[in-house]
């Protein structure tokens, strides 16, 4: 059992999967959307406000209907440049109560739900956390991070996010941990 917060699956994927390039991309609309879904919820009039960049994450916050603070959240958004459609959303947070940071990524439709959401850290296999939940918007997988997953985190270079499309088929997504230290140390 890996104690990062993820959840280690008993099959694991055959090989080591291959990296793919991704290109980066910071959808606003996509975005506040997804965060609309999965607690960050914002007036339809509003789009969200961007309180900071943080190397290739950016602060996004809101204040949901009926709270009293403003919510905030790192956000990055990739895609496959092989693979248009494959998308995930990262969303590093507190919960409400700041007790507790999550970890959550959104995939898009279409993934396989039994195999998980695979994370390596700088080719360190961290392990998988199971997706809780689909939307309109996607399929989340959340985990709470504990000390060692954010240590992990803040100390890696990049993240590879491995989504499943067929049991054979893994497609591992680079995310870009630069940044990533400096903008959870700063939420509020």
């Amino acid at each position: 059992m890996i104690e990062t917060g993820l959840n280690n699956r008993a099959h694991q994927p055959p090989a080591p999967l291959p990296q793919r390039r991704a290109g980066r991309t910071l959808v606003a609309a996509a975005i506040l959307s997804v965060c609309a879904g999965i607690g960050l919820a914002a007036p339809a009039a509003a789009q969200g406000v961007v309180r900071g960049t943080f190397g290739d994450w950016q602060m996004r916050c809101e204040t949901p209907p009926g709270a009293r603070t403003e919510q905030c959240a790192l956000v990055q958004n990739v895609a496959a440049e092989d693979r248009p459609s494959l998308t995930l959303l990262v969303i590093a947070l507190k919960t409400a109560d700041n007790q507790s940071r999550l970890l959550r990524v959104v995939a898009p439709l279409g993934v396989l739900l039994p195999a998980g959401l695979g994370l390596k850290i700088d080719d360190k296999d961290i392990g998988r956390a199971g997706f809780v939940r689909c939307l309109n918007t996607g399929c989340i997988a959340e985990v709470v991070m504990d000390d060692a997953l954010v240590g992990n985190l803040k100390a890696g270079q990049n993240a590879t996010f491995i989504v499943f499309q067929t049991p054979e088929e893994g497609v591992g997504i680079p995310v870009s941990l630069n940044g990533f230290g400096a903008g959870l140390e700063k939420l509020p």
